[in-house]
C-alpha cells in the first residue's frame, strides 16, 4: 500500500498533454467539497448521476408530476456552476434557495419569488425572464393537478425550475442543456443522468435474506411515512436486517412479479466512457448512488473494454447500506453490479473485478477495513492512503486538495507508463495536445 505525498501535474514526465478527462460516477452531496479543487486541475468532467432519488422536495414533484428525479443532477449543476460575477452568484443562490419548512411560509414565499422577490436582485431581466418563465411554468403545470395538492415544505426552487424546463420540453437532457447555460457551467463540463427519460423509476433492492425494499429513501434513510425533511444521518436509521444482494429498477410497466425493468444506459454516458482518461467511482452512498448506475447494461460491458485508471474513492466509514463491509466488499458490489451477476442470468457478465477498478484512494484513518490480501485476491495493487479531514457530521472524509493530488498523480503515473506503448498514442491520441 502506497502513501500519497505531493501530486504533480498530469503530463509531468516531459509530453505535453490536454488536461485530463474524468467520468465520475457519483449520487448525493459526497462528492461536493472536492468539485473546486478538481476545477483547478480539469474542468473537462462527465458526471454521471442517477435518477431514482424519492427523497425531500424531489418526492414531492415526482409525486404530483411524474418522471425522472432531478434533485442530484439539479445539486450538481449547481456545484459546477460560475461564480465569477456578481450575477452568477445572484442566479446560484436564486436556483439554490429553499423555501421554510412551514407550509404555510413556504406557499407563501413561493408565491412572492414567481412575482418579484428580492432574490431577483442583481439577476439581469434576460436571465430573470428565462428563469421565471420556467417556474411560472412549473406552477401552472402544479395548478392543472389541483387535486393532488402540491406541498412547497422546504422546496428548492433549482428543482422547480428543472421540472418545469424538463416538462416543457418533454426531455430531460434538453432541461439540463438549459440549466447548465443558465447557471453558466463550463462546456466541457457535462452533467449526465444514467438514464436519459421522462419517465418515472423507482429503485428497488433485494437483500440476502429474500426482502424486497422499493423507493431509495427506504433503501438508505427510511422515514415515518409523514412528509418530512430528510435526515440523511446514518445513525439516525435502523439497520437492515440483511446485506444488500443486488439493486434493480421498478415501474408500473414492469413485467415480473417484482415490476422489474431494463431501461438503456444514457447513450451519451457510454460515449463518454469509451474515450475519457480515467473512470471515477466517487464516494458516497454506495448501493444508492453508485450501483444504480452501473447495473445498467453496457456499463460494464465499456468500462472491462478500457485500459485505462479505474478509481475507487473508498468511503471514510459505514451507512446503513454498507455496514461491515472491508474494501474488497465494495468492490464485490462494484463487480456484481457492473456484470448484472444477480440480475437476468442471459445477460450477465463474468469480468474480474480488476477488470472494473485497478485502483483504491483510501481516506487516512477511516473506519472501513481495509484488507489489503483479498484486495490483491481480486487483482488490485494499487491502494493509496491520502490525507483525511474530521467532519462533525459524517465522520473521516479526504481532505479534497490531497484527493485530488493524489488522483493527478495516478493518472500522470499511468498516462506515462503507457504513452511508448505499441498502439497506445492510436487508442488514445487524444491526450496528446
Amino acid at each position: 500500500m502506497a502513501a500519497c505525498g505531493g501530486g504533480h501535474s498530469v503530463g509531468s514526465a516531459g509530453a505535453s498533454h490536454a488536461p485530463p478527462s474524468l467520468l465520475v460516477f457519483l449520487g448525493g452531496t459526497a462528492f461536493d467539497g472536492v468539485v473546486e479543487e478538481l476545477k483547478k486541475v480539469t474542468t473537462r468532467v462527465a458526471h454521471v448521476l442517477p435518477v431514482s432519488d424519492d427523497g425531500g422536495s424531489t418526492a414531492e414533484i415526482v409525486r404530483v408530476l411524474g418522471g425522472p428525479a432531478v434533485g442530484d443532477i439539479r445539486s450538481r449543476c449547481l456545484r459546477l456552476s460560475d461564480e465569477s460575477t456578481s450575477e452568477a452568484l445572484s442566479v446560484r443562490k436564486l436556483l439554490g434557495h429553499r423555501l421554510p419548512i412551514d407550509p404555510s411560509e413556504a406557499k407563501l414565499e413561493w408565491y412572492q419569488i414567481v412575482g418579484d422577490h428580492s432574490l431577483w436582485d442583481g439577476v439581469s431581466r434576460p436571465y430573470r425572464e428565462t428563469i421565471r418563465a420556467f417556474l411560472v411554468y412549473f406552477h401552472n403545470e402544479i395548478l392543472r393537478r389541483s387535486a393532488e395538492m402540491f406541498c412547497f415544505t422546504n422546496g428548492s426552487i433549482g428543482n422547480f425550475f428543472f421540472a418545469g424546463a424538463r416538462i416543457f420540453f418533454q426531455l430531460l437532457d434538453a432541461a439540463i442543456f438549459l440549466f447548465s447555460r443558465v447557471s453558466q457551467i463550463p462546456a466541457e463540463s457535462l452533467v449526465l443522468p444514467v438514464i436519459s427519460t421522462n419517465d418515472r423509476l423507482t429503485l428497488g433492492c433485494e437483500l440476502w435474506d429474500g426482502t424486497i425494499i422499493r423507493g431509495q429513501n427506504e433503501i438508505s434513510h427510511p422515514s415515518n411515512g409523514c412528509r418530512e425533511v430528510v435526515n440523511k444521518d446514518c445513525n439516525s436509521c435502523t439497520a437492515l436486517p440483511s446485506r444488500i444482494k443486488r439493486m434493480f429498477y421498478m415501474s408500473s410497466e414492469g413485467s415480473n412479479l417484482l415490476h422489474e425493468v431494463f431501461p438503456e444506459a444514457n447513450h451519451t454516458v457510454l460515449e463518454q466512457l469509451s474515450k475519457v482518461d480515467c473512470i471515477v467511482y466517487a464516494m458516497g452512498s454506495l448501493f444508492t448512488s453508485l450501483c444504480p448506475s452501473l447495473v445498467l447494461r453496457g456499463i460494464g460491458e465499456t468500462i472491462a473494454s478500457r485500459s485505462i485508471p479505474k478509481v475507487l474513492l473508498l468511503n471514510g466509514s459505514h451507512d446503513r447500506e454498507t455496514a461491515g463491509l472491508s474494501a474488497s466488499g465494495f468492490v464485490t458490489a462494484i463487480t456484481d453490479s457492473l456484470n448484472r451477476t444477480y440480475g437476468d442470468p442471459h445477460k450477465s457478465l463474468n469480468n474480474r473485478p480488476s477488470d472494473y477498478v485497478n485502483a483504491i484512494l483510501v481516506p487516512e484513518g477511516g473506519q472501513v477495513p481495509l484488507d489489503i490480501e483479498n484486495l490483491a485476491a481480486q487483482g488490485i495493487f494499487h491502494v493509496v492512503t491520502v490525507e483525511s479531514v474530521h467532519d462533525p457530521k459524517v465522520g473521516v472524509i479526504f481532505d479534497p486538495r490531497s484527493l485530488i493530488q493524489a488522483l493527478t498523480s495516478l493518472i500522470s503515473e499511468e498516462m506515462d507508463a503507457h504513452l511508448s506503448e505499441p498502439g497506445y498514442l492510436t487508442e488514445n491520441v487524444k491526450l496528446v495536445s
